[in-house]
C-alpha cells in the first residue's frame, strides 16, 4: 500500500520545516519501496519562496479523499495562512478523511485556527507559545516538548524537531528497521523522544540581551542552592509574585521549571563526560539525591541518567 503524505507550504516558510521531513519520508520510500508518495502543495501553486531566499516549486493541493497523512510547515507565512478562509476550509476537509494531520514549528497555528487542536495537547516552537497559548487557550499546550501526539493529530517545535517527528510516523507505519535505517541516513538519533525538552530555548534565554539572562547564567552558576522563586526575584531585583509572572510571560516556562532544565543541562553534561557516580552528580548539579534526578530524566528525556552514561560509555570503547 502506498500512502500519499502531503507538505502543505505557504510564503515565507522555513525550509527545514518542509525538508527535514520530507527528506526522512523520501528515505524511508527508498528503503521501502512504494511505501510513500510525496507531494508538495501550496494553495497557490508555482514557485513558493522560502525565508531564506530559495524557492520550492508546489503543486495543488491534493483531494482531501487521496491523503494518509498531511504536514503543515512553518515559518513567517503560517501567521497569514492560520487566518485565510480557504487554506483552514481545506486543512478541515482533509483532517476528515486523512489518517493524520501534524504540523511542524508555527505549522500549528494553522491547525489551532482551523479547530484541530481544541481540547488535544499540542506544541509549537519555544518562542513561540507564549503568543500562541493567548490566541489559542482552548488547546492543551506544551511547550516543553519537541513533538506531540494526541489521537490522529500530531504537532512538533521548531526545524529539527520535524525530523524527529516525521522518524516517529514513519516507524508507526513502517516499523522500527526502517525507522532506524532512516535515522541513519540522515545521521541523527533514530528516538529522540517527543518527551524531550526544547533545551534550545536556554541558549536564547541566557543571552545578554535577554531580558532574565543575568538571573539564569546566576543560577546556572549556583546550582546547589534553592534557587526558588525568591530567591531568583531577589536576583532580578523584582518581587516574587511579579518575577513569577513576567519570566513566565517572557519564556514560555515557570521559574522552577527553567531552573530543572539548567539543572538537567548540568548533570547530563557530566554524564556524558564520565564524571562521577550518579548521586554525586545529582548533588553536584541540585538536585539533591539520585531518585529525584531520575525521576526529571525520565520526563526530560523518557530515559533515566543510567542510560546516558551507558551511551557515554559505548562511545568511548567504540572511539578506542
Amino acid at each position: 500500500m502506498t500512502r500519499t503524505i502531503g507538505f502543505l507550504i505557504f510564503p515565507d516558510l522555513q525550509i527545514l520545516d518542509c525538508a527535514g521531513p520530507m527528506a526522512a519520508f523520501e528515505i524511508a520510500g527508498r528503503l521501502d519501496p512504494g511505501a510513500y508518495r510525496l507531494s508538495l502543495m501550496a494553495m497557490e501553486p508555482g514557485l513558493v519562496a522560502s525565508t531564506c531566499g530559495a524557492a520550492l516549486a508546489a503543486g495543488p493541493p491534493e483531494p482531501p479523499e487521496g491523503l494518509d497523512t498531511l504536514i503543515v510547515a512553518g515559518g513567517w507565512g503560517t501567521r497569514d495562512a492560520s487566518e485565510d478562509a480557504a487554506t483552514l476550509d481545506y486543512v478541515r476537509r482533509v483532517a476528515g478523511h486523512a489518517r493524520r494531520v501534524a504540523s511542524v514549528c508555527s505549522g500549528a497555528y494553522v491547525l489551532a485556527a482551523a479547530g484541530l487542536l481544541d481540547g488535544r495537547r499540542a506544541t509549537t516552537h519555544w518562542n513561540r507559545s507564549a503568543d500562541f497559548a493567548r490566541r489559542f487557550p482552548a488547546v492543551r499546550l506544551d511547550a516543553d516538548r519537541i513533538f506531540v501526539q494526541d489521537g490522529p493529530v500530531w504537532t512538533s517545535a521548531g526545524i529539527t524537531a520535524g525530523i524527529d517527528m516525521a522518524l516517529a510516523l514513519i516507524t508507526e507505519d513502517l516499523g522500527e528497521d526502517i525507522g532506524r535505517r532512516t535515522a541513519q541516513q540522515l545521521v541523527v538519533y533514530h528516538r529522540r523522544p517527543g518527551g524531550q525538552s526544547q533545551f534550545s530555548a536556554l541558549l536564547e534565554l541566557e543571552r545578554p540581551a535577554s531580558r532574565f539572562g543575568g538571573v539564569l547564567e546566576w543560577a546556572r552558576e549556583h546550582l546547589t542552592e534553592p534557587l526558588n522563586v525568591e530567591q531568583l526575584a531577589d536576583v532580578a531585583a523584582m518581587s516574587a509574585r511579579n518575577f513569577a509572572r513576567a519570566f513566565a510571560a517572557e519564556t514560555g516556562v515557570t521559574p522552577a521549571k527553567a531552573v530543572e532544565r539548567l539543572r538537567l543541562d548540568a548533570a547530563r553534561a557530566r554524564l556524558d563526560a564520565g564524571e562521577g557516580q550518579v548521586d554525586q552528580i545529582a548533588r553536584l548539579t541540585g538536585f539533591g539525591d539520585p531518585d529525584r534526578m531520575r525521576r526529571a530524566f525520565v520526563r526530560a528525556f523518557g530515559q533515566p541518567p543510567q542510560a546516558f552514561r551507558r551511551a557515554a560509555r559505548g562511545a568511548g570503547l567504540a572511539a578506542a
